[in-house]
């Protein structure tokens, strides 16, 4: 892998909470801090392109998802995106051709302690550097096909579809 293009979209993997009533918001993007902390022995690069909860992602925005991954040269691409709405945003990326591109996000803040987001993160570094190209999602210790795939909102994970 010659360098990992990190693209951002918000979600649950970037949230900030300001109070008991779980006020948030969607901050900066925690993939780069996590990745320089953990010493990573391969070249990344991060692009913030939106700070949205996956719920109110739209069609316009998994344009310039799909626009922003086309316009660099990088064969192996991560997407860190919030949980509700990443497989359809997995099937609007199909159309590119050539990379490996693995969508990633986590159920608690990555501020949290005990939230999932190293492990995912860790999940599809390991995934992105090995699958052929592609789309794929890494939740929950797996990788899914976007087509066979789902989130079980009431059991909190991804599941078979």
């Amino acid at each position: 892998m010659e360098e990992l293009l990190i693209v951002t979209t918000g979600g649950t993997i970037d949230k900030v909470y300001f109070d008991d009533k779980s006020d948030f918001q969607v901050g900066e993007p925690q993939i780069g801090r996590i990745l320089e902390e953990l010493g990573v022995a391969f070249r990344f690069r991060v692009i913030p392109i939106i700070r949205k909860d996956s719920l109110h992602i739209d069609d316009a925005d998994r344009e310039l998802l799909r626009a922003t991954i086309a316009a660099q040269p990088t064969r192996h691409v991560l997407v860190t995106h919030g949980t509700d709405t990443m497989v359809e945003t997995a099937k609007a990326l199909a159309s590119l051709d050539g990379r490996t591109i693995v969508l990633t996000g986590a159920l608690n803040p990555a501020r949290f302690r005990g939230s999932d987001a190293e492990f995912n993160i860790g999940t599809a570094v390991g995934a992105v550097q090995s699958l052929a190209a592609g789309v794929y999602i890494a939740m929950n210790g797996r990788i899914w096909d976007p087509l066979k795939v789902r989130k079980n909102v009431s059991a909190n994970r991804f599941e078979a579809a």
